[in-house]
């Protein structure tokens, strides 16, 4: 784009706006769940609120990529901006569980497709070279979200009421809007559309079954109980059937010519890892802080300090250092390896392991998912043709998402089925797995030492399967080949 550099950096802040706003709203709505049950009731569907959402905004992240590559990446950014902005109005104004859920699904809808477009018009914006210190404040955002979410979806849901989580997206998601309407050029694609639409709807199947099945512990008991295979055999037919579409459409919803470049899977797999690691696992540490490390939740959120500092950091300098050099495979490995040795040692530090050693495990790990934010979006879009760089995006991003979403679950079922293990009889705890922090907090010293015994050894596996998910990703980083971001394409 012909643009001068103080436009330029107009639009980005608009940009890095919306997605502020939409990955925001995600953590907010964790803290206020509780509220928004007590209100309408039905507990058993406490856990669609989210997944709805995870659900229908992985399904339509490829399909957005590919829309920008066919009509324009501007229109298709701000439907995706209306789409959540109606969606968030609709959440404010829910009535019921049912259609809270319904509305989830709506802004999600949206969502999906502003996660993808941001990254797709910064290739536009930005050549490979300077695109890379972009897009690391574009991933330190993402973090930035997750970081103060949950406080402000409690404060806001205490003070203002539970639907003043949503509504207040209005006035943003307008200002967003406004923005980018006046601010981004429209660039018309040179090619006449083609909208597959049956590889569409095969693809987003099989991405709904497999985000399904990895929330299928809550819902069917277990990975591999009998629901949880069929829906796993349903989207492994919806892979057979896609991949034959794609072969005899003119304009395929992701390019199967994409899957042919060895760095472009190497980074696809290095995606997933990534997010199981620096969205999924990150979850499970406030629930280790408080429970075998036995922190209160005031405490625990202040040592989240160097994990999130270590993201920020490191997402920052790598980017800066990518923008300079145009190699990207020297900060995937350090990454890979921070993983495995911070993780590594984690699971392997003793009930009684001061704070002072923690920490810095947790800054280590911090950076090592920083320096890497960025890795596979350059990565892919660099290997990837031009009038490629949307389908591309949307893979990755897709890849990312999904890593988180089978991370959560396989560490959630791993956590629980070792609690169920290792549980022994405490005094004045009827129910280990129901147990909260104010609980525990009030039972007697003994008491509170066998929890946290329990809890410790039931994260030792998990933290095992973060490190051994972080090799295979140290494996993909090795296997790259250390090419150089050219200054344009």
């Amino acid at each position: 784009m012909g643009l001068d550099h103080k436009r330029r950096l107009i639009i980005f802040a608009f940009l890095l706006t919306g997605v502020f706003m939409a990955t925001l709203d995600n953590q907010i709505v964790a803290t206020a769940l509780p509220t928004i049950v007590g209100e309408f009731g039905q507990l058993e569907r406490f856990g669609w609120v989210g997944s709805a959402y995870l659900l229908a905004s992985s399904a339509v992240m490829p399909l957005y990529g590919k829309l920008g590559d066919l009509f324009g990446r501007k229109y298709v950014m701000m439907a995706a901006v209306f789409i959540f902005t109606l969606g968030s109005a609709t959440c404010g104004l829910a009535v019921s569980m049912d259609t809270l859920i319904a509305a989830r699904v709506l802004q999600a809808l949206g969502g999906g497709g502003i996660m993808v477009s941001i990254f797709s018009i910064n290739a536009d914006l930005f050549e490979p070279r300077e695109r890379a210190k972009y897009q690391s404040y574009s991933s330190l955002m993402l973090m930035l979200s997750g970081a103060v979410g949950p406080a402000l979806g409690g404060v806001m849901s205490d003070v203002f009421g539970w639907r003043s989580i949503f509504l207040v997206n209005l006035p943003v998601g307008i200002v967003v809007l406004l923005g980018i309407g006046a601010m981004l050029p429209y660039k018309r694609p040179h090619r006449k559309p083609k909208i597959d639409y049956i590889g569409a709807l095969l693809l987003a199947a099989a991405i709904a079954s497999l985000v399904l099945w990895a929330d299928s512990s809550e819902l069917f008991g277990g990975l591999l109980a009998p629901q949880s295979l069929a829906i796993l055999g349903i989207g492994a037919l919806c892979i057979v059937f896609w991949i034959q579409v794609e072969k005899r459409v003119a304009e395929p919803v992701v390019p199967l010519s994409l899957f042919s470049k060895s760095t472009v899977n190497l980074l696809l797999v290095f995606s997933m890892a990534s997010g199981a690691i620096g969205i999924g696992l990150s979850t499970y540490f406030a629930l280790y802080l408080q429970s075998a490390v036995g922190l209160t939740p005031t405490n625990a959120g202040l040592l989240f300090i160097p994990l999130t500092g270590g993201i920020a950091i490191g997402s920052v300098t790598s980017g800066r250092i990518m923008s300079r050099t145009g190699r990207y495979k020297i900060f995937a490995v350090i990454s890979g390896c921070s993983g495995v040795v911070a993780l590594t040692i984690i699971a392997f530090l003793p009930l009684s392991a001061p704070l002072w050693v923690i920490a810095p495990l947790l800054l280590l790990n911090g950076l090592g998912i920083g320096v890497a934010q960025q890795v596979p979006v350059l990565g892919v879009q660099n290997a990837a043709d031009k009038r490629d760089t949307g389908a591309a995006t949307g893979v990755v991003t897709l890849t990312r998402m999904g890593g988180a979403s089978i991370g959560i679950s396989v560490y959630g079922a791993i956590l629980a089925a070792s609690v169920a293990h290792l549980a022994k009889p405490i005094p004045g705890v009827d129910d280990i797995e129901k147990l909260t922090p104010k609980d525990a907090a009030a039972l007697p010293e003994a008491a509170r030492h066998l929890v946290a015994e329990v809890y410790h050894g039931a994260f030792h596996p998990l933290f095992l399967t973060g490190a051994i998910i972080g090799f295979i990703a140290l494996i993909c980083a090795v296997s790259l080949k250390n090419v150089q971001l050219p200054v344009k394409k």
